[in-house]
């Protein structure tokens, strides 16, 4: 049986492979996997830290895989592209899209003047920088807002931690994943705007073709089970969180079913890869002259979907 260390997840962006964890898929396949954590990191919002340039884009994502300490991550594609790009690790590459499509809201705390997406013109927005969250929300205000009118800084990683950030008014907004943000909308707080986002897998050496097609089988089995039954894979986003007195007292069936979506991985289409990296570029966060293809295993990726 073949060991793989995974870094952890979270259900908003990994729903899947924990189902195929927790339900023995993965040992079906021949596969014993490993999750090794990667904490919580930096809990504060700096607000005088506006330019991703200057953020570590490994400081969460990829830390352990940087180190040697785990054979694959997922996270969202926009900042794979970026961890790829930056990565110490020569055969890291992307080798296709994650299953899960993570759903968030730009939320403001009840109190807030804002209503609209046009009225956080010039207003603080705090992202955890290199996130998909980080990556959506450019995405979302760019159809309101001029880019000179968007002001982001950096907020911490956690949506626990983005949420009491915009509730003590240190930032206007900020996007929440799952259960969070029905526990902000609980709060009487409002989403002025939402959107969806892809992830991908990044990959050291260790994985190769027949062992990331094990893999997917695994986790498209997953899918069909939450597919077949969401209502019973709902409460995955409450455990997962338990810790938390606020997360623990949400019921299952309070979180919006439609906004779990998950379907089969997939390879990361040639034109959206394409897309993708001069929108990167555009943001300064890709070097000009880096080929979107240097990014993919195209290989693995192809022969193992």
């Amino acid at each position: 049986m073949k060991k793989l260390v995974l870094e952890s997840t979270a259900p908003f962006q990994g729903l899947c492979e924990l189902v195929a964890y927790h339900e023995g898929l993965f040992e079906k396949e021949g596969l014993e996997i490993e999750f090794a954590e990667r904490g919580t990191g930096d809990k504060s919002t700096h607000t005088n830290v506006t330019d991703p340039k200057n953020v570590n884009p490994h400081a969460s994502h990829g830390v352990l895989f940087e180190q040697g300490k785990a054979d694959m991550y997922n996270a969202c594609e926009w900042g794979n592209y970026c961890r790829v790009q930056d990565s110490t690790i020569d055969a890291g590459r992307q080798i296709g899209r994650r299953s899960i499509i993570a759903y968030a809201g730009l939320v403001v705390r009840p109190d807030s003047p804002v209503y609209t997406a046009e009225q956080l013109a010039n207003r603080l927005v705090g992202v955890p920088f290199f996130f998909g969250t980080h990556a959506l929300t450019l995405r979302m205000l760019e159809g309101f807002l001029t880019r000179d009118e968007i002001t982001i800084c950096q907020a911490p990683r956690g949506s626990r931690f983005r949420l009491a950030s915009v509730m003590k008014g240190e930032i206007e907004a900020t996007p929440l994943t799952e259960p969070y943000l029905t526990l902000a909308e609980k709060k009487g707080c409002r989403i002025v705007v939402s959107g969806s986002l892809h992830g991908s897998e990044v990959a050291s050496n260790n994985v190769d073709a027949e062992t990331y097609l094990k893999f997917n089988r695994a986790v498209c089995e997953a899918v069909r089970r939450i597919n077949n039954d969401k209502k019973k894979y709902m409460q995955y986003f409450i455990d997962h969180h338990k810790s938390d007195p606020e997360i623990a007292a949400l019921r299952a069936d309070e979180l919006r079913e439609s906004r779990i979506v998950v379907t089969d991985p997939a390879p990361i289409p040639a034109d959206e890869l394409e897309r993708t990296a001069t929108w990167i570029k555009s943001w300064g966060m890709l070097v000009e002259n880096e080929h979107a293809t240097n990014l993919v295993n195209l290989d693995v990726q192809s022969s193992a979907h």
